[in-house]
């Protein structure tokens, strides 16, 4: 038997707001994860994060962004959620902005679900060797025939494999696209990752108009390895090196996703499986419902007891008679 999830024993503790139809799906209910979304002005009354911490580089304006690098050389910055996402199908939508001065810019920033945390490092900022799943928005191009930058990537870390970075992680690539205009654009650049447990994995970028949604990959785990640690902390990293950039978080919003379809008896089974079912059926003997002979029963017991009254009643009344008459 599976344990409820610490995300569903937080869900009671009402730490995570109602239901509400926030997938395109109509069949998909989500419930919002307070402990792994930031909004400004993203810090308590005490000027700190309940649900995340912050390290390197990173500076908080409450008011505007989480800036995880400034447009400076040799910065570093991350974020980190304190407790592990244990949902087994989630929706994370990310709203950020890369900017600065200059034509020349570097390096970019990287989503992270994995197993390990807060640990600052050579890739986007954070740990090489990973375990777990990384994205990353890479501005700058090393050595990549062929491929527009920015790219966006997704790497599935085993825990011993170095990231590709002379060749822009082409050896470890899962899944990526170009995005062209991904930096300083016109609109709000946003990012949706949306997975479900041994199954699909999708990534959708917003940066060409508002509200228009690229799809950037769609995997399914047939043609995949998608198996993300069912205990992953979510995480945030920027790096810059001799070129630079402003790597800003404006806001993290992650959902946990149901289905409202529910499971019934004949779920999973085959067509010859029910077939056969409804033949063993049609062999037993027709019994009669249960409800239909005990209410046959209750109501021949109330005939047998008006039976016995009226019966008593006429006892009774012939005795009357032949004790009037035998005094006479």
């Amino acid at each position: 038997m599976r344990l409820p999830s610490i995300s569903s024993l937080l869900c009671f503790a009402g730490l995570f707001a109602l239901p509400v139809n926030a997938y395109d799906d109509p069949n998909i209910k989500s419930i919002p994860l307070r402990t792994h979304s930031l909004a400004p002005p993203y810090l308590d009354s005490d000027f700190q994060s309940r649900w995340f911490d912050f390290g390197g580089d990173t500076v908080v304006r409450a008011d505007k962004y989480v800036r995880l690098t400034a447009d400076r050389p040799s910065q570093q910055g991350w974020i980190s959620s304190r407790v592990p996402l244990t949902a087994t199908n989630w929706q994370i939508e990310l709203e950020f902005e890369i900017h600065g001065s200059g034509n020349l810019h570097g390096d970019g920033f990287a989503l992270w679900l994995t197993k390990e945390r807060a640990t600052q490092g050579p890739v986007f900022g954070s740990t090489d060797r990973f375990e777990g799943l990384g994205i990353f928005f890479d501005t700058y191009k090393n050595n990549r025939p062929g491929v527009s930058f920015p790219y966006v990537m997704a790497m599935m870390g085993d825990g011993q494999t170095t990231y590709d970075q002379a060749h822009d992680g082409k050896a470890n690539e899962l899944a990526g696209c170009s995005a062209r205009g991904l930096r300083s654009a016109p609109v709000p650049t946003k990012a949706r990752l949306t997975y479900f447990q041994d199954k699909s994995l999708s990534l959708e970028l917003q940066y060409k108009s508002e509200d228009t949604w690229t799809e950037c990959f769609n995997l399914s785990a047939e043609d995949s390895n998608i198996a993300i640690p069912s205990v992953a902390y979510l995480g945030l990293s920027a790096e810059t090196g001799e070129l630079s950039d402003n790597h800003d978080i404006i806001s993290l919003k992650a959902e946990n996703l149901y289905s409202l379809n529910r499971s019934n008896t004949n779920k999973g089974k085959t067509t010859e499986d029910r077939s056969k079912g409804r033949e063993r059926s049609s062999s037993r003997p027709i019994k009669e419902p249960k409800e239909k002979s005990s209410w046959t029963w209750f109501l021949f017991k109330i005939v047998l007891f008006f039976a016995v009254i009226v019966g008593g009643y006429f006892g009774w009344t012939v005795y009357r008679t032949k004790a009037r008459s035998s005094r006479f």
